[in-house]
């Protein structure tokens, strides 16, 4: 009987552990930190051996294969350890994508990956496809595969996530941007960050598809210096395209072997440039799967986006509050910037991922007249944007963060939660972060 061993009892450990155990191994999980009792319960419930708030070495260095959560990095001395002994290290994607036979659509990218992702779901399941979204959304690809296996799978795919596959192969691969993100994970070095998103393509081959963000530079030149297999399809707002998507005038025009789809964007429900392209995206997708035009063009009009992406939350004294947590980069936050129409306030800070804030100065000087810092560590954020904004207040929770802007904001003037930093120093995740703004300003 092989022994797999999964490091860390989050989503995709305890997934992982439910399928290896239904495929005959003997599981063992492991969490340095404590599981929550749902987890707890799962596991003792499927008899399945586990261990909290410390790794065994003796009982993780005798495993067939180990499985560990996007969450634990590389350089971690344990995961350094199963290496030396040749044992392989995968993510649960590749796990997971052992066991099904389904067709999967791959999204990944800096930013946009999750809107791309459940509207291509949504495009896909009104399109009459028997369809699962997984990966960094809901329920673990693996609980799906063992569960509710499907024919078609969108997966939203993180750099962590692609970083432990070795024979997963999308049959179509999304890649929406790549932008400076997780720095820290990849040495400090932006090469190493965009190899591991290229990596969606690596098995590939010319009966796949791969869709791209045309006008993204760092991708059109790892292109050019390294040759993909799959067929490239291309979306571009500057430039049109034989093969892929184009933005002409206000429409959209999406191209697939001479089978052409059009689309003013005024019909689109997402505002903006950067959803005009994940609208693309989507859009090719359901193109390749055969979705009848109709329906991809009711979609695009009626999927209205994502939880604390750009979400409006209330208006108090003509005052507009938006709720954009899940910017955990700069580049999200150019885009949350970028959409507002008149003077905001801007809530910003957090985990600090090895951010170049220079690229937010333009946006910064022409609309934000407060800054509200919400971080353990504001000095970079402070240091950064101390001569673009005279207004810059330090606060330690969301409920302080919230009741300053509110005294601060004037009629039709923004209130803007865009971090631009990852949430752990103060919140377990950008959802929790989000939640408690939407709370903080409910209760104004």
């Amino acid at each position: 009987m092989k022994k797999l061993v999964v490091l860390g009892a989050g989503e995709s450990g305890v997934g992982t552990a439910i399928l290896g155990k239904k495929k005959g191994f003997e599981v063992f999980v492991s969490d340095k930190g404590t599981i929550t009792d749902h987890y707890k319960n799962v596991l003792i419930n499927f008899e399945i051996e586990w261990e909290e708030q410390k790794h065994t070495e003796d009982k993780i260095l005798n495993a067939d294969v180990v499985m560990k959560s996007p969450g634990i990095p590389d350089k971690v001395e344990l995961v350094k350890k199963l290496y030396r002994n040749g044992i392989p290290v995968i993510s649960e994607i590749e796990f997971a994508s052992e066991f099904t036979s389904a067709k999967v659509v791959g999204i990944t990218g800096s930013n946009g990956k999750t809107t791309t992702t459940m509207l291509t779901h949504h495009v896909l399941k009104n399109g009459g496809i028997d369809v699962n979204m997984a990966g960094n959304i809901g329920d673990s690809f693996a609980k799906q595969v063992v569960e509710n296996d499907t024919p078609y799978y969108v997966l939203e795919l993180s750099s962590f996530q692609l970083d432990g596959i070795v024979k997963f192969a999308p049959h179509i691969a999304v890649l929406t941007n790549i932008t400076p993100d997780h720095l820290d994970r990849y040495e400090y070095k932006f090469e190493n960050y965009i190899a591991s998103k290229f990596r969606i393509t690596l098995n590939q081959t010319e009966r796949d598809y791969f869709i791209y963000d045309g006008d993204d530079e760092i991708i059109k030149k790892y292109i050019e210096e390294h040759p993909i297999r799959s067929r490239l399809l291309p979306f571009s707002l500057t430039r049109k395209v034989e093969n892929g998507a184009y933005l002409e005038g206000e429409k959209i025009t999406i191209t697939i072997d001479n089978n052409e789809l059009t689309m003013p964007t005024k019909d689109l429900a997402l505002k903006g440039n950067h959803n005009v392209k994940n609208a693309m995206a989507a859009a090719t997708v359901s193109q390749l799967l055969k979705i009848r035009k109709t329906t991809i063009r009711e979609c695009l009009e009626n999927f209205h986006g994502v939880e604390h992406r750009l979400e409006n939350v209330l208006k108090i004294n003509n005052v507009q509050y938006v709720n954009d947590s899940k910017a955990t980069n700069v580049n999200a936050t150019f885009y949350a910037l970028d959409a507002m129409k008149s003077a905001t306030v801007w809530i910003v800070g957090g985990v600090d991922k090895g951010n170049d804030y220079t690229e937010l100065y333009p946006l910064v000087n022409e609309k934000v007249k407060a800054i509200i810092c919400l971080g353990v560590d504001n000095s970079k954020i402070i240091n950064a944007f101390g001569n673009c904004v005279d207004n810059i207040v330090e606060t330690q929770s969301m409920k302080e963060a919230v009741n300053m802007a509110y005294k601060i904001a004037e009629r039709n003037e923004n209130v803007l939660l865009s971090p631009a930093c990852a949430s752990f120093d103060l919140f377990k995740n950008y959802e929790e972060r989000g939640r408690q703004f939407k709370e903080a300003v409910r209760e104004l």
